[in-house]
């Protein structure tokens, strides 16, 4: 970064402690994308969005950079925050459309009521019958309690290992290696995988409960 570089990719966090550091000079930039930009704009993130771009970003100016939003879902929130950083002729562009049928076509999906009691045993034959002993499933869980839990319950009868957000990160990346090889078949995780995970060998997907 001293030496000068093209692209900075990073969590706003980070950019945001390089700023304050005065080890990043952004007053150049030509090129803003923010990714997930639901998750960005987010109570969470938008502070630390804001703080960044304020240092980029002059009110109503033409020379601002510009300004590219991408994300799988955009809540009509999101289009009012987004906004403030976009110019006045900004695009939309919408790859889904007026679609009914978002989810892929060559995917089946089976809604299953169970007693939350009776959870483990139930996704235990599931893999079972729709993964056998050889397929490879992700089992997403809501909590990291959760997660521990079931990649330890006895109905799981394959190879199995949870991944979440208290588990380091190179641990995370081993785990995530042995899954994609084929090491061991079913990957107990929360959301902290559910982005960004390209593993097509995967037969089965089962999530614990309902997403909220």
């Amino acid at each position: 970064m001293r030496s000068g570089i093209d692209i900075l990719v990073g969590t706003p966090g980070r950019i945001k402690d390089h700023l304050q550091n005065g080890k990043l000079d952004l007053t150049k930039v030509k090129h803003v994308v923010l990714d997930e930009v639901d998750q960005m704009l987010d109570m969470g993130f938008a502070e630390q969005v804001e703080d960044i771009l304020r240092v980029a970003y002059k009110k109503d100016s033409e020379d601002n950079p510009q300004t590219l939003l991408f994300s799988a879902t955009c809540p009509h929130w999101v289009y009012d925050v987004a906004k403030k950083y976009m110019k006045l002729r900004y695009e939309q562009i919408d790859l889904i459309g007026k679609r009914t049928q978002k989810a892929a076509t060559t995917v089946e999906h089976l809604a299953i009521e169970c007693h939350w009691s009776q959870r483990a045993a139930v996704i235990g034959d599931v893999i079972q019958v729709y993964s056998g002993s050889h397929g490879r499933t992700i089992v997403f869980c809501e909590t990291k309690k959760e997660a521990n839990e079931l990649a330890l319950n006895a109905s799981i009868k394959q190879d199995c290992q949870s991944l979440h957000g208290d588990i380091p990160q190179k641990q995370r990346e081993i785990t995530l290696k042995g899954f994609r090889n084929g090491t061991f078949k079913v990957l107990v995780a929360t959301n902290v995988a559910a982005r960004g995970l390209d593993i097509p060998e995967v037969d089965l997907v089962v999530q614990s409960s309902p997403p909220k």
